[in-house]
């Protein structure tokens, strides 16, 4: 299922150089959470989850990020970074993210076919990505007779079945409602003196097959 996050960059800080000791947060720990990090040139990268699920898992196809998400993103960024309230976001951008029912990335090599495929990252693929490679790599080898079982063959997500999406309205209901409820949960969060994570989180985070 496509899941849109959205992306912004600004301009805080001076040249190269001179931005030694100030990194931002990766991310943060609210339920409808986010992340950001600093960029070569100076700058501040901030993605969340902004973008809106489209009726069906359908995609966007101009590219367009919309004004509400863009200003979202921006007060989140003021409430971490006040004295930023003024600065001007010199660009955003969007994507898809696609999020397996349990949240859970898969490897499979196909015996029949010789296909391989790997994919449900659910936003961690820069990291993921390298290791599926070469967990495919070592199901090659092996099926091929080139090499045996590894430690990366008998990794759980190997050949993992992930059951499917509900059809559709109740997908788009069930989305809509679970981010409902993770941002009441960061609400009730940000005004609790308690360290625990809300109880609608949790339920939440059950429903939705994360926990």
């Amino acid at each position: 299922m496509p899941d849109g996050r959205c992306r912004t960059a600004w301009r805080p800080f001076g040249g190269n150089g001179h931005n030694r000791g100030r990194e931002p947060f990766t991310c943060d720990l609210a339920h409808a959470y986010l992340y950001a990090q600093r960029t070569a040139d100076g700058r501040i990268a901030l993605g969340g989850r902004g973008v809106p699920y489209r009726f069906g898992s359908r995609t966007d196809n101009d590219g367009t990020t919309r004004g509400a998400t863009v200003e979202a993103l921006r007060g989140i960024l003021v409430r971490f970074f006040p004295s930023l309230a003024g600065l001007r976001i010199e660009h955003a951008w969007s994507g898809v993210l696609g999020v397996p029912r349990d949240w859970c990335a898969t490897v499979t090599l196909d015996r029949s076919t010789g296909l391989g495929w790997a994919g449900g990252y659910v936003g961690s693929g820069v990291a993921t990505a390298n290791l599926a490679v070469r967990t495919l790599r070592d199901l090659v080898q092996r099926d091929s007779g080139q090499g045996g079982r590894t430690d990366l063959t008998e990794l759980p997500w190997v050949n993992h079945r992930v059951r499917r999406w509900e059809p559709e309205p109740l997908r788009r209901l069930g989305v809509q409602g679970m981010y409902a409820v993770y941002r009441e949960a960061d609400r009730r969060e940000r005004t609790s003196s308690s360290a625990a994570s809300s109880r609608l989180a949790r339920i939440a985070d059950r429903v939705a097959g994360r926990d």
